[in-house]
């Protein structure tokens, strides 16, 4: 019984050990990896001013931001990860909707937008080529998410007024919630821009983000625009970030993913490697101490 219960010790730690070792070398890269079924909703609110074409006037508004973010699995594939996002912009009076038509008829609409593209599923860089459909534009850097294990360093992100990539400053690290995140910082500084359809004008922003280092998702975001003419005139002067409750539904998301990444690529390893050293050990006392005992 000695040696059987040896040899079930041995067959354990052998065991142990296979599944410490797939969950150090291949379980990071399968895990860490953007999902192919991303689907997820972003609200925003601030304040804005703006030029109200039909008077001329600029109007003090309250207004608020939905982004919906889909991944596209037919376009995807095992190392990209193909998005198609809708942001629309409105303003924020009554019952009004996320989104509402451009022919809304208490203009209610301030902007609305969609957009295709392509990202790298572990390190969130910018993908182009076959991956994107006819007409859509190429994109450098970082877009939607930070890349996972991000670093306290400079990336390059995504602008889609400029339509070229500016730097992310890493600035501090904050703790949100409970959940520590790396803080970047994003200054565009009275740059020429299309800034309407078919319009040149001055754009800035002063833009923070607030990254998980885990799985790279945002969790915070605050961001200042000013839109005008070439003379000065404001088109559109922008305040806003992330409401309360999206912020919280981020720290929350981002603390169950990380708890996962933390269970399948330290806590199974450790676990495994130890647990099946031991079993080993043991399983080969039993099994060898009681041949020699026979031998005897």
């Amino acid at each position: 019984m000695r040696k059987i219960f040896g040899w079930v010790l041995l067959a354990l730690g052998a065991f142990l050990v296979v599944v410490a070792l797939t969950a150090t070398l291949w379980a990071p890269g399968q895990v860490k990896r953007t999902p192919l079924d991303t689907d997820s909703t972003t609200r925003l609110a601030g304040s804005a001013d703006k030029l109200n074409p039909g008077t001329g006037e600029v109007e003090s508004l309250d207004v608020k931001a939905t982004s919906i973010t889909q991944a596209d699995s037919k376009r995807s594939d095992d190392e990209v990860v193909v998005f198609v996002n809708s942001v629309c912009l409105v303003i924020d009076e009554g019952d009004v909707p996320d989104c509402v038509d451009a022919d809304d008829p208490e203009g209610r609409l301030v902007s609305a937008s969609t957009d295709v593209f392509a990202t790298d599923r572990s390190t969130a860089e910018a993908v182009n080529g076959e991956y994107l459909p006819a007409g859509a534009e190429e994109k450098e850097g970082l877009i939607n998410k930070w890349p996972f294990d991000a670093e306290k360093k400079d990336y390059q992100y995504w602008d889609g007024i400029l339509g070229a990539p500016v730097d992310a400053v890493y600035d501090s690290t904050e703790t949100l919630d409970g959940l520590e995140t790396y803080k970047y910082h994003v200054v565009v500084d009275e740059e020429s821009a299309e800034v309407v359809d078919g319009v040149q004008g001055i754009y800035s922003q002063d833009k923070f983000l607030w990254i998980d280092p885990v799985t790279g998702s945002i969790i915070n975001q605050t961001q200042q625009e000013l839109r005008t003419l070439e003379d000065g005139d404001v088109l559109l002067d922008l305040d806003l970030a992330f409401t309360e409750d999206q912020v919280a539904d981020n720290v929350e998301s981002a603390k169950d993913s990380g708890s996962l990444i933390e269970l399948i690529t330290r806590t199974v390893p450790l676990v495994g490697f130890i647990g099946g050293a031991l079993a080993l050990l043991a399983g080969a006392f039993l099994v060898f101490a009681g041949r020699r005992r026979e031998t005897a």
